[in-house]
């Protein structure tokens, strides 16, 4: 029998922000009340290589169709939302901080929402060859809900010499204002548990915690009694702090085991999946069914009616809004996303990808619109660092491009949850700076991997020279001892003319002696 225990222990650091969970908390999921006219599907949706398109303008595609391969073997394919007609492959705007655009498949929806027919699971997923899931996972391109976007197949393959002992099940949901996790464990609670023993058999393991913050007593509640019949799956209430919900964070308050710098959670036995993956793995094994919708909590005080939508991928972000009463007057800023996390939108046509989790409309009130103010060194941010770090020596470095002395402070390990900026009383955007020196470093190491290659590259090429160099020396003094060869074999041969000019001398054996009878 499941059976709910109250875990105590807790991590360095965190915050506790205004959490505004109450504005959407008991919305039950909804589908949108007018299916979206055209839908644009970024054909990089997931951390890794961006996927190559398949499709071309005009063709018509069924649900579920692959309309992008992976990129590589770090990448997850991207799949037609419903059927319709691919207008084309077009340059589109996304949630991005610098309002960049992204190569997107314009599909025009044809209203039977018809699923391809190939389309298919397995029949018996809970004694399936692990590998068997994986590939399936890996078609479907699920991803990790939670934001990380990484590809799941990856993590339901441990790497040799590695053992999953343990799976979490992440239904912490510390952000701020965000409910989708809440409401999915509440009104889908036996579709996660059967995601949850299918990748238990990807794994082969048995053991698994579903971690929740008791500030979802419904959520709790409903989990405790999906898993009533599964005894090796136990759900555990924590206590609420941000950013509880971090990996390495989350492993370390339920069993106590912290992830080396730079390791992974499988360096300590366990692999932690969101529970949004978890029903996606399910419709992967059980239906053949790839991602193509997730539920976004659309929240805050700048929108009328808070809701949690189950949309298509590709879904303009203005049409969420719009099922939603549209913005109220003052809004200040829309973001994709949480408060600590997401990122602020240029552009309400922006589509709704993969790791979309909330749509939050703010006021002027909720937002922190204050000067940024010198560092006098206070040390608040050290104190609410979950990982540990310095985020003032990081930032004052990374400020001052001092790129050579960043991983002197860690900055790699830095999960840029914005506890630190949050905690600043001098209002420095601090995760701007760490992401700048992310970049920096990156862009460093690309140069300096690059002029390592062209380095290498003019060595090849100075020894392929110095190859092709001797092997014509060598085929020169062939060709000078063959000819001196030449030269001797015809001196030594007696010309034609001087042999006519020698007098003919009899054999010998005709010569007869002479003798006193034959003389004259």
């Amino acid at each position: 029998m499941g059976i709910v225990a109250t875990i105590l222990r807790t991590f360095h650091g965190g915050v506790h922000p205004k959490e505004y969970k109450e504005l959407s908390r008991h919305c039950a999921i909804e589908e949108l009340s007018t299916p979206p006219k055209q839908l644009y599907v970024p054909l990089h949706q997931h951390i890794g290589a961006p996927c190559d398109p398949c499709v071309e303008a005009g063709e018509r595609v069924y649900k579920g169709q692959v309309i992008g391969i992976a990129g590589g073997f770090v990448s997850a394919p991207v799949h037609a939302p419903t059927s319709g007609t691919i207008q084309a492959i077009v340059e589109h705007v996304v949630a991005h901080p610098s309002g960049l655009t992204m190569p997107c498949a314009l599909l025009i929806p044809d209203g039977n929402d018809q699923w391809h027919p190939d389309l298919k699971g397995l029949d018996n997923p809970y004694n399936a060859d692990p590998q068997t899931i994986r590939n399936k996972v890996r078609e479907a391109g699920v991803v990790g809900l939670g934001g990380a976007t990484f590809p799941s197949f990856i993590k339901l393959s441990p790497p040799d010499g590695k053992v999953a002992e343990l799976l979490i099940i992440n239904g912490v949901e510390c952000e701020p204002y965000l409910t989708c996790d809440a409401r999915l464990m509440e009104e889908r609670s036996r579709e996660i548990v059967e995601g949850i023993r299918i990748m238990l058999q990807a794994l082969q393991t048995s053991r698994c915690i579903i971690a929740i913050e008791n500030n979802k007593p419904g959520a709790i509640q409903s989990m405790s009694r999906a898993v009533e019949e599964t005894p090796h799956i136990q759900v555990v209430s924590l206590p609420v702090m941000y950013p509880q919900g971090a990996e390495k964070q989350l492993i370390e308050v339920v069993i106590n085991r912290q992830v080396p710098s730079g390791g992974l959670p499988i360096d300590v036995g366990v692999i932690v999946h969101n529970v949004a993956t978890a029903t996606a793995v399910r419709e992967a094994v059980l239906f053949g069914h790839p991602l193509i919708r997730r539920v976004v909590t659309v929240t805050g005080l700048g929108i009328p009616r808070p809701a949690n939508l189950e949309v298509p991928i590709g879904t303009p972000v203005q049409a969420l809004i719009d099922h939603c009463g549209g913005l109220k007057p003052g809004v200040k800023k829309v973001v994709m996303g949480g408060p600590m996390m997401g990122v602020a939108m240029n552009d309400l046509q922006a589509p709704v990808v993969k790791g979309t989790s909330g749509l939050l409309v703010m006021l002027a009130k909720e937002t922190v619109a204050e000067t940024e103010q010198p560092c006098i060194r206070c040390g608040s941010c050290l104190e609410v660092c979950p990982v540990e770090l310095t985020p003032c020596e990081m930032a004052w470095r990374a400020r001052h491009d001092l790129i050579d002395q960043l991983p002197e402070v860690h900055l790699m390990d830095c999960i840029e949850c914005g506890s630190c900026a949050y905690a600043c009383p001098a209002h420095i955007p601090l995760v701007h700076y760490f992401r700048y020196g992310k970049l920096a470093m990156a862009a460093k190491k690309h140069d300096k991997d690059k002029a390592e290659l062209n380095r290498q590259r003019a060595k090849e090429k100075q020894l392929r020279a110095e190859a092709e160099k001797a092997e014509k020396e060598r085929k020169k003094e062939e060709m000078r001892l063959a000819s001196e060869a030449r030269r001797k074999a015809a001196a030594a041969t007696p010309k034609p003319a001087e042999a006519a000019s020698a007098p003919a001398q009899p054999p010998a054996s005709t010569v007869k002696p002479a003798t006193e009878e034959s003389a004259p």
